[in-house]
């Protein structure tokens, strides 16, 4: 595990769109699909990284609250699973069951969609605007494995208040930390 920061791409970057394979149900969905017309987050996690570990419960917490009031959660894992083979589709099913999500868990076999999203790290999120441009990035609080702080979902909770509101998103936004994403070796 390396401890990895998220790239932060420009607020305003439209969404890359995608048609990925939803591990739950063996659909494939696509961002056009799933999108809200409200706001729209995009997350990047795994089943094993101790960063995405330390916020499941309340993320699935955050999800369950925010979908409650026309957001859309989307998680996608693009980890490689030759090299990983614990973020597998069928891992990622039995991960989401077990955890209760209330959202798609989307594999990227190509890693292309992560790659268009600059992903870096799990966790990586991304809100989403109704026109799909690109209003906050970054982490979901200041808790990390062995920081002692306590995990509350506040900094993407604010950024979804804002844009639930009609109000501008602060552009004040920290850097996600987290376990690099596991690129294959020859892509």
């Amino acid at each position: 595990m390396a401890e990895t920061p998220s790239t932060m791409i420009p607020l305003g970057t439209k969404a890359p769109d995608f048609r990925l394979l939803d591990t739950v149900t063996g659909k494939h969905l696509s961002l056009q699909q799933l999108k809200s017309d409200k706001a729209t987050v995009v997350m990047f996690i795994c089943n094993h990284c101790p960063y995405v570990k330390l916020i499941q419960d309340h993320l699935t917490k955050v999800a369950k609250s925010y979908q409650a009031k026309g957001v859309s959660f989307i998680a996608i894992s693009a980890n490689d699973i030759v090299s990983h083979p614990g973020d597998s589709p069928e891992k990622m099913k039995q991960e989401a069951l077990a955890h209760h999500y209330t959202f798609p868990y989307l594999y990227d076999e190509t890693q292309e969609i992560a790659k268009a999203y600059h992903a870096a790290c799990t966790p990586d999120f991304y809100v989403f605007d109704k026109n799909l441009a690109c209003v906050y990035r970054g982490r979901f609080d200041e808790a990390t494995p062995g920081n002692g702080k306590t995990v509350t979902g506040k900094e993407l909770t604010q950024a979804l208040d804002n844009v639930i509101a009609g109000k501008t998103v602060s552009a004040d936004q920290k850097a996600s930390v987290g376990c690099n994403i596991k690129w294959r070796k020859n892509g």
